[in-house]
């Protein structure tokens, strides 16, 4: 990640990100605010990768705490598909594959950009049991090597009160259409 965020940038993100925090605290319950902030302070990459998140109307938060290896674990937790990830396809094979109406992007680009990973339909289920969320949008998930040989890449949605997956080409690409991130602090 090759963004240096100036000191201002950097406070108003944290101030942002704590404010968040104590708002939804039903996402990361038994988890305090100074221990994400201490790590935080320790991975300036990782606050980049977080900047990121939040310019592109991901509004991410705290969701859990990995015991195992005492990682803080992050999600986009925008209602919708954060706005400044959609119109995208959903990787760089399907990128170079259209022939015409190219968008400017593929989602596994702009995530390994950011430093960050797309969910996985399990991550994305997780994060559905914070509250409804893609109601109007959809976002792509990590999709099953076997899948994308074939030229098919998997999205999520909620719909119903339920949890779709679907399956599209990998070179399909919809304004309503983005994708969530997940990072590990």
């Amino acid at each position: 990640m090759n963004v240096k965020l100036s000191k201002e940038e950097h406070e108003e993100l944290l101030q942002t990100l704590q404010a968040r925090f104590e708002k939804n605290k039903h996402r990361h319950q038994n988890l305090e605010w100074a221990t994400v902030q201490a790590k935080l302070e320790a991975s300036p990459d990782k606050v980049a990768s977080l900047y990121e998140m939040e310019r592109t109307g991901g509004e991410p938060d705290v969701v859990g705490h990995d015991r195992d290896t005492g990682e803080i674990i992050f999600y986009d937790c925008s209602a919708e598909s954060p706005v400044g990830r959609r119109s995208v396809c959903f990787d760089r094979e399907a990128l170079e594959a259209r022939k015409k109406h190219k968008p400017e992007n593929s989602a596994m680009d702009l995530a390994a950009a950011m430093g960050i990973e797309m969910l996985t339909e399990a991550e994305y289920r997780q994060l559905q049991e914070f509250g409804p969320f893609d109601l109007k949008t959809s976002s792509w998930v990590q999709t099953p090597p076997a899948i994308r040989k074939l030229g098919g890449a998997l999205f999520c949605d909620r719909r119903y009160d339920t949890v779709f997956v679907y399956h599209n080409g990998a070179d399909s690409y919809y304004a309503a259409r983005g994708f969530r991130g997940s990072l590990r602090l």
